[in-house]
């Protein structure tokens, strides 16, 4: 009797681990150059990158889906099976995350619109006096937070941040030239109306693929050793060179 008891135990607890790797994975991301929306069809870089890393992993039962950048941030931190990107990799954000791979590296740069007054900055210091566009739980709104700025308009997403800018209600906004380039195109105007002011090289940009803390560790490990064959074999590289 006491053995069956300890067999039904066994059995038991291996049904409930198997139940927590069987778990489904959320992957979460904001609308940006790495995921959007085409006929109705979630595409991008970015989506393709994490279902590859995914399938590869034998993680196939996964979910993908846009949000605000706050709304995913959150449940990347608070909710198990949580995969999130792009997420900057920073020290602040270290320990809050189990980091899979970095896909992409870049600098931000602070832009105005061309036609706008002029606007001179030759160090980070001299960009505090003017009102600069972030979004909520971005690293760029921290890192500026943490540097004592005080004039951060926050928005939820990179497109009513970039509005923002073209209505001028901020004078600045901080981002990668790519990016800068995606929302001028989404806005059907042309990239050469805005003009780069000063790049942030202080705070380079590590974008990353990154579970929740509270997935299970076995999770984790499976995605990294797939992410780091297929950023072997180039192929990382070569989808975030592909066209949009």
């Amino acid at each position: 009797m006491r053995h069956s008891l300890m067999l039904c135990s066994c059995v038991l607890l291996a049904l409930i681990s198997l139940k927590g790797q069987a778990e489904t994975i959320e992957v979460v991301t904001e609308d940006s150059l790495y995921a959007y929306l085409r006929d109705d069809k979630l595409v991008g870089p970015g989506i393709h990158i994490a279902a590859d890393t995914l399938k590869q992993a034998n993680l196939s039962d996964f979910r993908m889906a846009l949000y605000p950048w706050a709304r995913a941030y959150e449940m990347a931190l608070r909710e198990p099976n949580v995969l999130i990107f792009p997420l900057d990799r920073t020290p602040a954000r270290e320990q809050l995350f189990k980091w899979v791979g970095e896909i992409h590296r870049s600098t931000s740069r602070l832009y105005k619109l061309r036609d706008a007054a002029p606007i001179t900055v030759h160090n980070l210091e001299e960009a505090k006096q003017y009102s600069i566009g972030v979004i909520r739980n971005d690293a760029k709104q921290i890192y500026l937070q943490d540097r004592g700025f005080s004039r951060l308009v926050v928005s939820a997403n990179n497109h009513d941040n970039f509005q923002k800018l073209l209505n001028r209600q901020v004078q600045l906004v901080p981002m990668p030239e790519n990016t800068a380039r995606l929302m001028s195109q989404d806005a059907q105007m042309d990239f050469n109306q805005l003009e780069e002011v000063y790049a942030l090289e202080e705070q380079p940009h590590r974008v990353y693929l990154a579970f929740s803390l509270s997935t299970p560790d076995e999770t984790v490990a499976r995605a990294q050793r797939a992410f780091e064959a297929l950023k072997a074999s180039g192929e990382v590289e070569r989808i975030m060179k592909e066209k949009r």
